[in-house]
């Protein structure tokens, strides 16, 4: 394979609709309320991208030396699995995205907070190399969180709480309660999109004392857990609504919804672990579609 068709294999782009969810809703929210900077935007999307490729590039390399993608995986190709990329340039590979996503990160600080705002600065830089921390720690290392069945938590704090309060507080300086809503329902959604991911794993992962929540509590168990993660983000949702009291128009959010009720029923009469790869795509695409129909409706319908 090329090497910059094996790079591309390695960022794993289709992982980034799902990153970029947090964001853009969370950007949403502060337009909502009158904050809006196209700066901090570009900058905020351009961030969440490296730390995105960073822990999928680390998710690679650990996967791959521990020997939990192998031949039994069922999914996409890996970089180093497949031998496209040598353990010594994955690691360099990773190195270079820490270092870009960081002075993403910095450069994102200083424009939301300028100097004036150190106890902020602070904040968000710290959160930061908690995310460089997270997206290697995951399956990398000796004791990886990701093998202790502790990724969900994980996903759901930065790719849900972070991802959408985060976003807004560059804006805004302020956390709203029912932003938090909406906070916890992408959190759950992205939790689904890895939850997803262990079931189709499942075999692989016990084989290989890779403890994923699916791991110890069973596929059918799996199963049920994916139901109630999906339904208390609906939940949430329509909390929000109420509490905002919000139009038909305000709520056209809702309608991706539709996808994701349609992906779980799928879910629900799967027996087959290996027949759920084409439902992370539909998941975390219905995930994205939520946060653009949200920023539409804040935009157009408020």
């Amino acid at each position: 394979m090329g090497n910059i068709k094996a790079w591309v294999q390695a960022a794993r782009l289709r992982t980034l609709p799902l990153s970029l969810s947090g964001i853009i809703l969370g950007t949403a929210l502060a337009t909502k309320q009158g904050f809006f900077d196209l700066g901090i935007f570009v900058l905020a999307l351009m961030t969440t991208v490296g730390f995105q490729v960073t822990s999928n590039f680390a998710n690679d390399y650990g996967d791959g030396v521990k020997g939990t993608d192998n031949e039994d995986r069922i999914g996409p190709a890996r970089a180093l699995q497949s031998g496209w990329l040598t353990r010594s340039a994955l690691k360099k590979g990773i190195i270079i995205s820490i270092a870009i996503s960081l002075l993403l990160a910095i450069g994102l600080v200083y424009l939301a907070f300028g100097l004036d705002n150190l106890p902020y600065i602070l904040l968000f830089l710290v959160l930061g190399f908690l995310s460089i921390w997270a997206a290697i720690k995951y399956t990398m290392g000796s004791n990886p969180y990701g093998y202790m069945g502790l990724g969900d938590v994980f996903v759901f704090l930065f790719f849900g709480l972070l991802g959408v309060l985060g976003s807004m507080f560059l804006y805004t300086k302020t956390i709203g309660f029912t932003s938090l809503l909406l906070a916890i329902a992408v959190g759950l959604l992205c939790v689904g999109v890895l939850n997803l991911n262990n079931l189709r794993d499942v075999v692989s992962d016990k084989k290989h004392g890779k403890n994923t929540v699916v791991v110890k509590m069973g596929f059918q168990n799996g199963k049920r857990y994916h139901f109630l993660l999906l339904m208390v983000a609906f939940i949430c949702c329509t909390v929000y609504i109420l509490m905002e009291d919000l139009t038909v128009l305000q709520s056209v959010f809702m309608v991706a919804f539709v996808p994701i009720f349609i992906h779980l029923k799928k879910v629900m009469s799967t027996q087959v672990p290996g027949a759920l790869d084409g439902e992370l795509k539909k998941l975390s695409l219905s995930t994205f579609l939520l946060a653009i129909l949200f920023y539409t409706s804040v935009n157009y319908f408020l």
